[in-house]
């Protein structure tokens, strides 16, 4: 009885020992973990495919008005090869707008409204040293493009109204001053040349992104501007538009004025006239191709809806 009872005892002591043993987990056994735990979190996360992420350009120095185009072309000679799109300046500012935006504060009249007197605007910084460029992965990239391929430019002429659209969406409107009722000797063409701008369809041919200034009529160049205040100075760096009208190349360009007071107004040597900041944006959605219609239409709706008949101008 007294050796039944020991070895009962021995027994139950083995049985007490072994539930107490910390027996390692075997892969076999990974199962029992919990399937929400962080480890487990994490390694069903890296196992989802992530969209791709875009990467980011850094400014190393401050960039002028006068270096801008420079570094945006290097830069997006730098980043093509990494993104499976066609990388340009046109589809790295409308990933980054805050660009577009600091370009169009550099028109003279915003920063006098600021009380600053820009001489030079050339030497205004517009990318400072660390700021931060979005380079579009290549759903945002190939979205970029659709949309710039999509959009599209209407001037109606007696209106003085210039019109950006995206398909039927219209997405900006600016005011212009177009070409003058009269002819006129001009040196550039050495011709007589009618002066009211050119109607009809189009596209456009060439982004003057450093131009020279020259005047139509006596064919000297220039290089300050008198403005609206009567004050002087440097011409500034903005790119100019050139179309293609109904298959003609006449020289008719979309440029700003540094005088907008003249806007609204049938004034120019038949090119259409903007506000030097609209000029920014406007070339900011106009790559080369971009559709571009001028019309002469005297009968308009008006905000309300209803027409409204405007004055012939070239009458």
């Amino acid at each position: 009885m007294i050796k039944a009872n020991i070895i009962f005892l021995y027994v139950l002591a083995l049985l007490i020992v072994s539930c107490n043993v910390n027996r390692p987990i075997s892969p076999k056994n990974t199962s029992i973990e919990k399937s929400n735990t962080p480890a487990k979190r994490v390694e069903a996360q890296n196992n989802i495919p992530e969209k791709a992420k875009p990467l980011l350009a850094y400014v190393t120095k401050d960039i002028t008005v006068g270096h801008y185009f420079k570094f945006m072309d290097s830069l997006a000679n730098r980043y093509d090869s990494l993104v499976p799109y066609a990388l340009s300046e046109h589809v790295l500012v409308h990933a980054n707008p805050w660009i577009m935006d600091t370009l169009a504060n550099t028109d003279y009249y915003r920063q006098m409204a600021l009380d600053s007197f820009v001489y030079d605007q050339s030497k205004m910084i517009v990318l400072k040293a660390h700021d931060t460029l979005l380079i579009p992965n290549d759903t945002e990239g190939q979205g970029i493009i659709r949309d710039l391929e999509h959009t599209w430019i209407d001037v109606n002429i007696p209106e003085f109204k210039l019109r950006i659209y995206q398909d039927s969406l219209l997405l900006y409107i600016f005011p212009v001053r177009v070409g003058q009722h009269r002819k006129r000797y001009l040196a550039m063409g050495d011709r007589i040349t009618d002066l009211r701008t050119k109607t009809g369809k189009g596209k456009i041919v060439r982004l003057e992104r450093n131009p020279h200034f020259y005047n139509p009529v006596t064919g000297k160049r220039f290089y300050v501007t008198k403005r609206d205040d009567k004050k002087t100075t440097i011409m500034p760096i903005i790119p100019w538009i050139e179309t293609e009208i109904n298959g003609i190349r006449n020289g008719q360009m979309i440029h700003p004025t540094t005088n907008p007071e003249t806007l609204g107004r049938a004034y120019s040597n038949g090119c259409i006239g903007v506000a030097e900041s609209d000029a920014w944006i406007i070339y900011y959605h106009a790559p080369l191709n971009t559709p571009i219609q001028i019309r002469y239409d005297l009968t308009i709706l008006d905000d309300k809806g209803e027409k409204r008949e405007l004055e012939d101008i070239y009458k």
